[in-house]
């Protein structure tokens, strides 16, 4: 059986417009699963490719799989499931799978697309390599676990119990990046090899608007230090990688692992930059100090609110105080910070919102990115969002982050775009800061100011058929 895995063109990103365009790291632990096990597995990543839905039909015609498996966000629901059509037209006798956040939380949605054969839920890499040897050997598809489908004989949906977390990250094998386009990844057009990385799954954190803990769990699972820095070697050996960006959740979580990689990467003279993920209650000195001394250059930082009653709303377990230090710290030890912010969030009024944004400026952060509140299935503020009626766009391709999808108590969908692009234009378009900024990464920065106020301008457009899909509480 040949299987191939697809990333749908032009699929959202909420960085693509800070110009950072990554490998799709969790069909390509899925294929590496597959390739161990000697399955022809081939990945077309249409988005970093950038390719049409004709080009994705010839290379389908050519490449002739027997298994077509997608992925899919909520905003990118709508390419994917226009993908699944361009499958069956080009090859009527291909099986069609698909899985991700949206199709793990929005199943029964997913599989009523007369394009889909099976929704994959939760960790994909045991679930595809079970799916495939049962569709060689034509045994049933009821055991194998973490699957949802339609008998073809009863046409009864059938949803097989939950399959367990993969508690040994270390047994998996490296993501196969020889599948991928690696020359097309890149990070502000810089001239540098970068990929992505994880060492964690699973989130303790209970953060309202976070899908992460319902996918992978509350339990922390960790990878080995070793294997951690044995694939950082491996990146940098077989595919000239000079930059990496650990995607955990929290990859500051726990303060000794993250020293032990640092040191580990220090012991082994590995040349690296990289940047991760944070929370500011597990920010120190200490530990800042030792991860710039093993490469680190830049991270990416939860503020969300400046309000303290919308931080215990959101569930953040943080204080302001908390969030002022961990950027006072930073800045110190000359590491690059992006601050994250959610405007619109339920409880939000004008007045916090702007208080938000001039709480941004003192920050002092390298970047920001001001995400408008954006209610993804599986969370508990999509949860309470939709038990309260308070959602009012239904088009899942305007889940972006960047389109308005609730209104607050004194802010129209209108008022939240404005409020939006106003964050952003007084943030970027500040002459000291781009005078500051500019000093640090020159050319890039204006990249990155035209990306972000094209972006902060213009109008979230419909890309697709398919995105108006009836909203459900699954």
């Amino acid at each position: 059986m040949k299987v191939l895995f697809i990333n749908p063109p032009q699929t959202a990103s909420k960085y693509k417009f800070m110009g950072v365009i990554a490998p799709p790291l969790g069909i390509a632990y899925m294929a590496a699963v597959l390739q161990e096990n000697n399955i022809d597995v081939e990945i077309l990543d249409a988005s970093a490719e950038d390719m049409n839905f004709k080009e994705v039909k010839d290379e389908l015609i050519i490449r002739k799989p027997d298994l077509v498996a997608l992925t899919a966000l909520t905003p990118t629901i709508g390419r994917a499931l226009e993908t699944a059509q361009v499958v069956k037209k080009a090859l009527p006798n291909s099986i069609v799978a698909i899985g991700g956040y949206h199709p793990t939380f929005n199943f029964i949605e997913t599989l009523k697309d007369e394009n889909i054969d099976i929704v994959i839920r939760g960790e994909g890499e045991y679930i595809m390599l079970n799916l495939v040897n049962a569709l060689e050997n034509n045994t049933d598809l009821q055991d194998v676990k973490g699957i949802v489908y339609e008998d073809k004989n009863s046409h009864e949906v059938i949803v097989t119990p939950e399959a367990p977390l993969i508690n040994d990250l270390d047994s998996l094998p490296f993501p196969a990046l020889n599948l991928l386009p690696m020359n097309k990844y890149k990070l502000l057009d810089m001239d540098t090899h970068m990929t992505t990385m994880i060492t964690t799954r699973g989130c303790p954190m209970q953060c309202s608007f976070c899908s992460s803990a319902a996918m992978h769990g509350r339990k922390i699972r960790q990878r080995s230090i070793e294997n951690i820095v044995d694939e950082i070697e491996h990146l940098k050996s077989k595919y000239n990688i000079d930059t990496i960006a650990f995607m955990d959740d929290t990859f500051t979580l726990k303060k000794q692992k993250v020293i032990a990689i640092c040191d580990e990467i220090i012991k082994r003279n590995i040349n690296v930059m990289w940047g991760c993920t944070s929370r500011v209650d597990t920010l120190d000195e200490k530990m800042l100090r030792k991860m710039k001394e093993a490469g680190c250059i830049t991270i990416f930082i939860g503020v969300e609110s400046a309000d303290q009653q919308q931080l215990n709303r959101m569930q953040k377990n943080t204080t302001i105080s908390k969030i002022e230090n961990a950027f006072k710290i930073a800045r110190k030890l000359k590491i690059r910070t992006i601050a994250s912010v959610a405007l619109g969030m339920p409880g939000d009024t004008k007045e916090i919102m702007n208080k938000t944004i001039k709480f941004v400026h003192k920050l002092k952060p390298n970047y920001a990115i001001y995400s408008l509140a954006t209610p993804y299935p599986g969370t508990k503020f999509y949860k309470e969002s939709f038990e309260k009626n308070l959602i009012k766009i239904k088009d899942w391709s305007k889940y972006t982050l960047i389109t308005p999808i609730l209104e607050t108590v004194d802010c129209s969908l209108k008022d939240m775009r404005k409020i939006q692009a106003k964050a952003f234009i007084k943030f970027y378009l500040r002459p000291h800061y781009i005078i500051k900024q500019f000093l640090q990464d020159g050319p890039y920065l204006l990249k990155t100011i035209f990306g972000v106020i094209k972006t902060a301008l213009s109008k979230t457009p419909t890309n697709t058929n398919y995105n108006k899909r009836e909203l459900k509480n699954m």
